[in-house]
């Protein structure tokens, strides 16, 4: 048979090749071969593709920095909005306490009238001898009206403007207050001081007074209901030579962390200055 056409002839070529091909492979022969050229592609191809992606990250990390940064800044807001809410749900949580506090008080003492008010301000000084609330004489109040806490005794409100009042503390030294000590029943005198401590005078020498005694207003002068509490004695001074004892008291009331007060309302001081006879010169 003659081949005219070159065509047809380099078709006959390339088919016995393949067909060599193929016979190597399935003989076994190319796997040796392969085995000694691939490692070079692959080589190639992996160093080809880490530039690559060394490229594109290059090119791409202006892009994903500023997204970054904009990220970083949404979430320091949301977590600031956030501490910002827990820090209201905390002062919120405080205050139903406070005010659960003051109620329980109330209701265990149902023979007073109260009226709650807020600290608005202090005494800029260090010693907090008195402190404002938001009540007034536009809600009822009046010179001279016993201030509690569900703690205890804070003091009187000492003058009354149409939305405020301010309050003198019982550490405030021109405070005295007629008490009675627990359980003696011993009548004394508690007067406050510069420095903000309270202490005990007039204590009768035969009365057992000891540190941890209750200390009560007891009415007398007529400044105060009577059994609201104001602290504990914390030390006796005795000497035998004196004609009273003295003690110091521990206020049971946290006057640098009130924030809520009671006021009671149906209380009106009475003034005997009249009926106290004058000393004869």
């Amino acid at each position: 048979m003659k081949i005219s056409s070159p065509r047809i002839l380099q078709n006959v070529i390339l088919g016995f090749v393949v067909a060599g091909i193929l016979l190597l492979a399935l003989s076994g022969y190319l796997g040796s071969l392969a085995g000694m050229v691939m490692p070079p592609f692959v080589t190639l191809q992996s160093w080809v593709a880490e530039r690559y992606q060394a490229f594109a990250s290059f090119l791409t990390a202006p892009r994903d920095t500023a997204q970054l940064r904009q990220e970083n800044a949404s979430l320091s807001a949301e977590v600031s909005r956030l501490q910002a809410q827990v820090l209201g749900l905390q002062q919120q949580i405080s205050e139903v306490r406070v005010l659960s506090a003051l109620l329980d008080f109330a209701r265990a003492n149902p023979e007073n009238e109260y009226l709650a008010a807020a600290v608005i301000g202090r005494d800029p000084s260090p010693f907090l001898h008195y402190v404002i609330i938001n009540r007034g004489s536009n809600d009822g109040l009046r010179r001279g009206m016993p201030v509690t806490t569900d703690q205890g005794l804070v003091g009187r409100v000492a003058a009354v403007s149409a939305g405020a009042s301010r309050v003198q503390l019982i550490t405030d030294p021109e405070m005295m207050i007629n008490v009675r000590l627990q359980p003696s029943k011993a009548d004394a005198v508690l007067t406050g001081s510069l420095t903000g401590e309270i202490s005990l005078g007039m204590i009768p020498q035969d009365v057992t007074v000891q540190p941890g005694d209750l200390v009560l207003t007891s009415g007398l002068g007529g400044n105060y209901v009577p059994n609201l509490l104001i602290g504990q004695v914390s030390s006796v001074r005795q000497q035998a030579y004196d004609l009273f004892q003295s003690a110091s008291v521990q206020p049971v009331v946290d006057f640098a962390n009130m924030g809520i007060v009671l006021i009671i309302t149906n209380f009106q001081p009475a003034d005997i200055s009249p009926l106290i006879p004058t000393p004869i010169p």
